[in-house]
């Protein structure tokens, strides 16, 4: 599906969005405050960065030799790379965590260390997924492939029927996925698709660079702990599974619970490339907060539970989304504009459930 041609409405509830910038704009006004972050992120930024490479260095002291403590440390790992996306790199690569580039681009490139490319995650997510959240054929985060169907624009395959079952072990393997074959399969796509400016960085120097970044990755998290460990090498690839695993389920069930909904849209554009609804709009109906109340689960997530503000402000630091969210929920209420929210995380993953089992049967 052509970019170019795809066109949100600027009729009807178009004003809505005018509407609730200025109202936030002025909140960050009255305040006095930055919608960057502040000292609570820095130490939420050293917090994470200490729990991917603190046990890391560990496990490469030799200190331990039990392989259930070597576990814990890799499941540790998982958590904490886990973290740096959500908490740091995220914020970073929206160029929502400080107002200098510098920072923003240093820290939005911690992306390498635990698998990832921050080219491709802009195009991937910035571009795709917030442009055009639930759009099929535009928004990767709703195609699996033929595996799993996220969106009733979809074929249906009889496995799908299943699906509810087996989707949690394929969130698992996400990460796994994204830091080795994924990203230069991307890399062609967008090529092909005229979504990379070369005016910048030629395709050359973007495939070595994803090339030279992968190979980094899995040397110093994978090579030099077979090399340097006694552990048999097999051990050590069960455990950077796991630490895969857990990064990747942590991830899968946080953002698929936010778009994944049954009360969630998947609009198509028409045969001449318009949305029904203004862009503002379309966030809403395409998107779903959870556990508003719960204030620990929101620091450990990055916020993201606050899922419309982010979408609606993603150049705002997660730190305010909880202040934001008020502000979004009566602007919303004022234009007649749905604000969907689960009133916690447990619920918020069942209902996504009770979707992918529909998604399968239907």
């Amino acid at each position: 599906m052509n970019l170019n041609t795809i066109k949100f409405s600027k009729e009807g509830k178009a004003d809505f969005i005018g509407t609730l910038r200025g109202r936030v704009n002025e909140y960050f006004k009255m305040k006095n405050i930055s919608k960057y972050a502040n000292s609570k992120i820095v130490l939420k930024t050293i917090f994470n960065l200490c729990l991917y490479f603190i046990p890391y260095a560990l496990i490469l002291s030799g200190l331990f030799t039990s392989n259930l403590i070597l576990l814990l440390l890799w499941l540790t790992m998982g958590f904490g790379m886990a973290g740096i996306g959500m908490c740091v790199m995220h914020d970073a690569n929206h160029s929502a965590y400080s107002k200098n580039g510098t920072i923003n681009k240093l820290l939005g490139n911690l992306i390498i260390f635990v698998g990832g490319n921050a080219i491709n995650w802009k195009i991937q997510h910035n571009r795709l997924h917030h442009g055009y959240t639930n759009i099929d054929g535009i928004n990767e985060d709703i195609y699996s492939g033929s595996l799993m169907r996220f969106s009733p624009h979809q074929k249906r395959f009889k496995i799908h029927r299943l699906q509810h079952f087996y989707a949690w072990f394929f969130y698992g393997l996400m990460t796994v996925n994204w830091s080795t074959t994924k990203e230069f399969k991307q890399l062609f796509d967008y090529k092909k698709r005229g979504l990379i400016d070369e005016r910048k960085r030629s395709f050359a120097y973007l495939l070595i660079q994803l090339i030279t970044s992968k190979l980094f990755y899995q040397f110093y998290v994978l090579i030099i702990p077979i090399i340097v460990l006694p552990t048999a090498w097999w051990i050590i690839l069960i455990f950077y599974l796991i630490m895969h695993f857990v990064a990747g389920l942590t991830l899968g069930i946080v953002f698929q619970t936010a778009h994944i909904m049954p009360d969630s849209e998947f609009p198509l554009p028409d045969e001449s490339g318009n949305i029904c609804n203004s862009w503002g709009i379309h966030q809403l109906l395409t998107t779903s907060n959870y556990a508003p109340t719960s204030r620990f689960f929101s620091w450990f997530i990055g916020g993201l539970n606050y899922q419309i503000e982010h979408h609606l402000f993603p150049s705002v630091c997660h730190i305010h989304y909880r202040n934001l969210s008020p502000i979004v929920r009566q602007t919303a209420r004022e234009f007649g504009v749905p604000y969907h929210t689960q009133p916690n995380f447990v619920l918020a993953i069942w209902n996504h459930a009770k979707l992918v089992r529909l998604l399968g049967r239907a």
